[in-house]
């Protein structure tokens, strides 16, 4: 199993900035799609951003366009998001998530799954 583990989360008043990271315990990282999803309690998971295996294409759901930015660092296993312009609907439970397909916004496409960092923010 790929572990997956985020960090970074927290509280962050309305129009601030968070980055969120994602550590990978697999030594083939590069060889993953990644992906960062939202989730709040009732409600279904959506993806947030996409980025392909070797970087370069990404996805961004039309809510977070402009103010999130997906990003990696395959030498060192870590995946980003990259949060400005924060507002109190962003506030979620944010996941990472690893595809084997190598890159795609379809969540049943994600095989490994982090535990979840809670980003909150107010206004």
């Amino acid at each position: 199993q790929v572990q997956l583990v985020e960090s970074g989360g927290g509280l962050v008043q309305a129009g601030g900035s968070l980055r969120l990271s994602c550590a990978a315990s697999e030594r083939t990282f590069s060889n993953y799609g990644m992906g960062w999803f939202r989730q709040a309690p009732g409600k279904e998971r959506d993806i947030v951003a996409a980025i392909r295996w070797r970087g370069g294409s990404t996805y961004y759901a039309d809510s977070v366009q402009g103010r999130l930015t997906i990003s990696r660092d395959n030498a060192k296993n870590t995946l980003y998001l990259q949060m400005d312009s924060l507002k109190a609907e962003d506030t979620d439970v944010y996941y990472c998530a690893a595809t084997s397909t190598y890159y795609s916004s379809n969540l049943r496409d994600y095989d490994y799954w982090g535990q979840g960092t809670q980003v909150t923010v107010s206004s």
